[in-house]
Formats: C-alpha cells, structure tokens, sequence
C-alpha cells in the first residue's frame, strides 16, 4: 500500500507495495503518532501499527483496537454493513519438495485465501523446503466499525528492561568509557549506559537497536566492502529505532532523536532497506520486554 496526494488528501493505493520509508518519515517527524499507535495496535508488530493508524486517519475511522472479521465475532461483535477493512501485512508461508522447480511465490500469495502452509522439522528432514513472503490483505477491522457485546480493552502490558535483555541475549555491563561526552557504547552482545547520560532511557533504546540491528557483528568483522552499513547509516537506524521504542513506551527524549537523527541524515533519505529493518528491530526490543504471555500478531 502506498500513499498517493490526490487533491490535498492522502488516499490508500491498496494493491501497490507500502513506501516504509516514507511511513517511517511520517512516524518519527508527526509527534504522538507512534505513541498513539502503540497504544492502540500494541499486539502488532510496529510497521503493521503505522499502517493501521495511518489509514485510519486517511479514512477518518476513529481510532482504535482492530481485529479480523473472526476475533470480533468471537468476541461478541459484528462488523456494520458496509464497512471496509484495513489493509495490513501477513506472513504467507508455502512449502514445496526440495526437488521441485521454483515457485513464483507472488504469484501464489495472490490466491485467494492464501494457501498458508507451515513445515515442521520432521517434513523438513524428509526434504521439505518452506519458503515465506509477505502480502498485504484486507482483513483488520476497528472498533468503531462494529457493534455487538461491550468492548473491554486489554491493558497495555508493562515493559521490562531486564526481561528484554534476557530475551534478546543481551548483557548490560558497567560503563568503563573515559570519554565524558560519551552517553553509551555497545560491544557484541553487550551494552554500556553512562551513569550521568542525558536521556539514560534513549540511549539504552540506542545501544541495545545497535546489537539488534547486526551493527556490533558487522563492526567485530571489520568488513571492507559494501556490505557493511555505513556508520552515518548505522546511528541513523539506531537512533530511529530508539525513538520508536521510546515513543511507544512514554519515555520521552524524542525531541532529542530527531535532531541527532536529522544530524546524520545530513538532508539523504533514509533506504528502503533500513526502514524496513528499523520496524523489525523495534518491534522485537518491545517484544522481548513484553511478560511471556503477551503475544503479538505473526504481521
């Protein structure tokens, strides 16, 4: 889904891939937006939360929890005659023979249901090869768009930083840098916070998006081609991703993430690419504090 200006106005071109770069400017330069859509899409992933909000606005349906034309009826709630759903994007997973000619997976995520197919182990052994891509359907609707049983919100699931360490394999160690000026540093697996840094909460955000982002393997490489990130690019995502994490969680700083990130942009656009990997990487730091039992949509 991209968006289009049509006279003064933002309209959804379903059937065209989404521009995460530009939804990704959108976030990070409209204050409230990512709070907002954290607050009402928590249980999918960031770029899915961005898609929703952003659609919302453009069709001015008010604001809040989504589910399938399924979830709401399993909770009591129909959706109204007429309406129209949200475009989000799903995972669609297809699993073919090891031997078997490649198959056009665009193609066969056009069908209509997808033919969504999970391999376990053993059919893997056996020769079994899946192979996932994702697509985007009309398949979310929001409250506003039902009626039925009374709705009670679930409560936004508390955040905690030692809880995400531990899932994403991280370890926090005491910070040794002689560098006044320096606010944090990330090494491999490990992250440092300065005792007296400015917004000690972005910068854990920061250094904790730069392991999660491969930078810290890439720097323990020392690669020399193209295939490193450039470091301009690598504070960029950080940064970014730092923001979005913040935002979600009410932790302030933003203000600040936004000039640093201005700074390093120094005017470029931000790749395809890293917009991409900053929704990821966001989405799994705000995963992994999550309690065990709070779970996010696979999208």
């Amino acid at each position: 889904m991209r968006t289009a200006i049509a006279n003064g106005h933002d309209r959804p071109v379903a059937s065209e891939h989404p521009d995460w770069g530009e939804l990704l400017v959108k976030a990070v330069n409209t204050p409230g937006v990512i709070s907002d859509a954290y607050r009402r899409f928590w249980n999918y992933s960031v770029g899915n939360q961005i898609l929703a909000w952003v659609q919302c606005l453009q069709r001015r349906i008010e604001l809040g929890p989504i589910h399938t034309f399924k979830g709401w009826r399993d909770l009591g709630r129909y959706v109204k005659k007429g309406e129209k759903a949200l475009i989000l994007c799903m995972p669609v997973t297809v699993k073919s023979k090891r031997n078997d000619p490649p198959r056009d997976l665009a193609a066969i995520a056009e069908q209509s249901p997808p033919p969504v197919v999970v391999g376990d182990g053993a059919e893997r052994i056996r020769g079994m090869i899946t192979r996932t891509c994702f697509v985007y359907r009309p398949h979310w609707f929001v409250l506003s768009q039902t009626e039925g049983k009374e709705y009670i919100p679930a409560e936004l699931p508390e955040w905690s930083e030692a809880r995400a360490l531990d899932a994403l394999h991280i370890e926090r160690i005491p910070f040794r840098d002689p560098n006044g000026n320096a606010q944090g540093y990330a090494v491999l697996r490990q992250i440092a916070v300065s005792p007296i840094a400015f917004t000690p909460a972005r910068t854990l955000m920061h250094e904790l998006a730069h392991v999660v982002l491969g930078h810290t393997e890439e720097l323990q490489r020392m690669d020399d081609d193209d295939s490193s990130t450039p470091h301009d690019l690598r504070e960029v995502e950080a940064e970014c991703v730092a923001l979005i994490c913040c935002s979600s969680l009410a932790l302030g700083g933003e203000e600040f993430s936004r000039g640093y990130i201005q700074h390093w942009l120094t005017g470029q656009k931000i790749p395809e690419r890293s917009a991409q990997k900053i929704f990821k990487a966001a989405d799994q730091i705000l995963r992994a504090g999550r309690p065990a039992s709070e779970t996010t949509d696979p999208t």
